[in-house]
């Protein structure tokens, strides 16, 4: 999901906000930060939009290092701690399925919780798939370090080298994007195309097509020259789609060939057949309920692939390993920096790099699913956390459990509860709120529901915590109304990644949000 723009993924819910340019803060893991000695103060990643397939939420700052130097408690079978942990958003229904994967010094666990379809009572399995979104962008890294590796390209090869005679890119002070800028995240390309409209905003990216994305890259003319982390949905895909055509394949075709058939990953696929389609987790929404899959066409480096806890499970442990095969080498050279800024980001190629300097991890998220993986390499640990639910609990919930393997108590994600608000209430907050000049979000009352839409994004409900103060399912964003001097409500406050924004409801103008 978006709100606040710009910002995780291939997903569909990014909330961030009008160009705020202030910097994010970290996401608070552990919630007692004396329980540790802090010994590294490096890097951070993370976020996400609706049509962003992934939610490199940018808030997170695993305290992983500072845990290096406890002594480990608790390895061995973490049913009890990881109950603990997933427990409280079981009892909150914030899922209908989730299934989480540990790997514990060459010790693996997988433990399921909820349910495939929503009442039917049958547990997901470690061969269950869910759509993985932006967990996708760590493979397309991935497949540019194996061919760096093979040198078949190069990381400062030119973009311009890779696209058809007839698109020119139209730079930004005649400075080039290269793959390493694709990768990285820093090559000043939008998130999204500004000609992306898709027919079904529920399967957004299916019809995307090559000549589309042609066209917009022989048009669009860059604001300023690559260097700068700018999440991009486009150039990751775009990675994708050229480094396919460079051998030849299709994107799914290549992921087979480099990664999947090295590892035996039998089920991590764009295209699934008949049998795996039986074994595909359906899709939820926020509001539990039924979402569609999405199908990516161009795009699909940026978000695409469906996969299962055992695959994932074997990408990780074989990221862990010191073998010398091609694999190992790829993985490993997709994981070196190659973007870094103190409090901010750290990007090597498609993997993101926590604030400790050694964790890799992505995550994601599309209509109906959300993921996240997390890779320590120096304590050999990696957990995935895998939901066929969008909801913004995933990715916090597996920063949570990796805390708790490494020997730290975190405490349960935070679980927001819902109150009944009189219908007539709920109606004096429709209206339209102007953040900026150029961002604004529109509420409305549908059908008993309030609902929330930003500029140039898609409509989601919020749910009141109490009377003012309403809160989405779908990222970690909330929502105050107030009062103005004549008792009538005319401002909201948008909390947001550790910032409050306010917004002024614009007279005359109703329902429709401004685009």
């Amino acid at each position: 999901m978006k709100i606040a723009r710009p910002s995780r993924p291939v997903g569909r819910r990014t909330l961030i906000v009008a160009r705020a340019k202030t910097k994010r803060p970290c996401y608070q893991a552990a919630q007692n930060r004396t329980e540790y000695k802090v010994l590294s103060t490096k890097r951070i990643a993370s976020n996400r939009s609706r049509h962003g397939m992934h939610q490199v939420v940018a808030h997170f700052g695993l305290a992983v290092m500072q845990c290096l130097a406890i002594a480990a408690v608790g390895f061995g079978d973490h049913a009890a701690q990881i109950a603990r942990l997933v427990q409280p958003l079981v009892e909150s229904k914030a899922f209908v399925g989730c299934e989480v994967g540990i790997i514990d010094n060459g010790k693996q666990e997988i433990h399921a919780y909820g349910e495939i379809h929503q009442g039917a009572g049958d547990k997901p399995a470690g061969d269950t798939i869910y759509e993985i979104g932006s967990m996708t962008k760590a493979f397309t890294g991935t497949l540019l370090g194996e061919m760096v590796v093979r040198g078949e390209v190069k990381l400062d090869a030119p973009l311009q080298d890779f696209l058809p005679p007839n698109v020119k890119l139209h730079l930004a002070k005649n400075q080039p994007i290269r793959l390493v800028d694709l990768a990285s995240q820093t090559s000043g390309l939008p998130r999204l195309p500004d000609n992306f409209a898709p027919k079904d905003p529920t399967n957004p990216y299916a019809d995307y097509t090559p000549d589309r994305m042609f066209e917009f890259l022989g048009k669009h003319q860059l604001r300023r020259p690559p260097g700068e982390y700018e999440y991009s949905n486009l150039g990751m895909g775009l990675l994708g789609y050229i480094l396919a055509q460079k051998a030849g394949k299709t994107y799914e075709q290549l992921v087979v060939e480099r990664i999947c058939d090295p590892l035996d990953m039998r089920d991590t696929r764009t295209t699934l057949l008949p049998d795996q389609r039986k074994r595909l987790a359906p899709p939820y929404n926020a509001e539990l309920k039924n979402d569609k899959n999405w199908d990516l066409n161009c795009l699909a480096g940026a978000g695409g692939l469906r996969s299962t806890v055992n695959d994932l499970l074997k990408l990780a442990a074989t990221s862990l390993s010191d073998d010398k095969t091609p694999i190992v080498a790829a993985i490993h050279e997709a994981w070196k920096p190659h973007y870094s800024k103190p409090g901010e980001i750290g990007v090597g190629l498609g993997w993101h790099i926590a604030r400790d300097g050694v964790t890799r991890w992505h995550n994601g998220q599309t209509g109906g699913y959300t993921s996240a993986l997390f890779i320590v390499p120096p304590k050999k640990v990696a957990v995935v956390v895998l939901c066929n639910t969008a909801c913004e609990q995933t990715t916090p919930l597996a920063e949570k459990i990796i805390l708790a393997v490494l020997g730290l108590n975190p405490d349960p994600p935070a679980v927001r509860k819902t109150v009944n608000v009189d219908p007539k209430t709920l109606a004096s907050y429709e209206g339209t709120y102007a953040l900026s000049l150029f961002f604004a979000i529109t509420i409305t009352l549908e059908d008993g529901r309030l609902m929330a839409q930003a500029t140039g994004q898609d409509k989601f409900q919020v749910f009141p915590e109490s009377e003012t103060k309403f809160f989405y399912k779908v990222v970690d964003a909330q929502i105050t109304f107030e009062k103005g001097n004549d008792g009538k409500f005319d401002k909201l406050i948008l909390h947001q990644n550790g910032q409050d924004m306010p917004g002024i409801k614009v007279p005359g103008i109703g329902p429709k949000a401004p685009r």
